[in-house]
């Protein structure tokens, strides 16, 4: 793997293939059931992609859901197309808290969805993905008065519980705050090395997706880090291109962005495609799976 400050020349691509925001309706063909799940988690695979990184919605409404049952149809789905692709599940989902109304903020309001740890992690203790994601701090998602909930308290217990299973936590990094605590739970024993990160980039209002926020970020690191790195909408292929440029993998998918080109709606195979034009017109190389476990320190999965 490339050091943290030369271009990386073996590069992983991650798709995120559905996510949880209100997609669909504004695209045609947004993944909602298990199936449509796993065959967008297929189709990235073909393309190029190394890692799934997945939700599960409900598959009559299409909102987002935590349902054990959907994740574990999904990946028996994947499993079973011989497909090899990491798995990297949410574990994200419960951390949704709408405040309410300014005379009355503690009457939450519709949307809200606020679990603990151990609820967060539940359908990655039952299913045991190669890696799932820990969401490393509270941040105000967008406007209105949605703000997403991680606390350290809730951080320590999730990140215990996902070491204990002996799962990769992929660190979501929203704020630099966020890197600042992942550091310290690294410190505390509670992340095993390597750490890996993702900096997720131009969520309002976290991180601005500007090539000068990736590279101090990158720069923050602990020795020895894996890391990655994506923008949402207009500005994924953008931070892609910078994220290889500055040691860093890959992310796209439409959990991000929903467009190929102005006007033109993308699938997760396109986004994937287009990346790994990004990825080896700057001369590197777009790993497999085998060789993404070895760069992420994933051990070998028995069959």
């Amino acid at each position: 793997m490339a050091s943290s400050t030369e271009i990386n020349r073996r590069v992983v691509i991650t798709c995120a293939v559905t996510g949880a925001g209100d997609t669909v309706g504004k695209h045609p063909a947004i993944p909602v059931t298990p199936e449509q799940i796993a065959d967008a988690a297929i189709e990235a695979a073909s393309a190029g992609a190394a890692v799934a990184h997945i939700h599960v919605r409900d598959p009559g409404t299409g909102k987002p859901s935590r349902d054990p049952a959907l994740y574990r149809e999904v990946m028996e789905r994947i499993r079973a197309s011989g497909t090899d692709v990491i798995v990297n599940l949410t574990a994200g989902m419960g951390g949704d808290l709408v405040i309410g109304p300014d005379h009355d903020p503690a009457r939450f309001g519709p949307g809200t969805d606020l679990v603990g740890a151990e609820a967060r992690a539940a359908h990655v203790a039952e299913l045991l993905p190669e890696i799932c994601t820990l969401d490393c701090g509270s941040l105000n998602f967008g406007d209105g008065s949605l703000v997403y909930v991680s606390t350290p308290d809730m951080l320590r217990r999730q990140a215990a519980i996902i070491q204990r299973l002996g799962v990769k936590p992929e660190l979501e990094i929203f704020d630099t705050g966020n890197l600042w605590f992942a550091k310290r739970m690294l410190d505390e024993g509670l992340l095993d090395a390597p750490p890996l990160f993702q900096f997720c980039m131009g969520i309002p209002w976290g991180l601005p997706p500007e090539p000068r926020m990736m590279l101090a970020l990158r720069d923050m690191l602990p020795a020895g880090s894996v890391w990655a790195g994506f923008g949402i909408g207009r500005m994924q292929m953008p931070m892609a291109a910078q994220a290889v440029l500055l040691g860093g993998n890959v992310r796209v998918g439409l959990e991000d962005n929903l467009y190929l080109d102005r006007g033109v709606h993308a699938s997760n195979g396109s986004l994937v495609d287009r990346a790994v034009t990004i990825v080896e017109a700057l001369g590197s190389h777009v790993a497999g799976p085998a060789e993404a476990r070895e760069i992420l320190g994933l051990p070998v999965p028995r069959r």
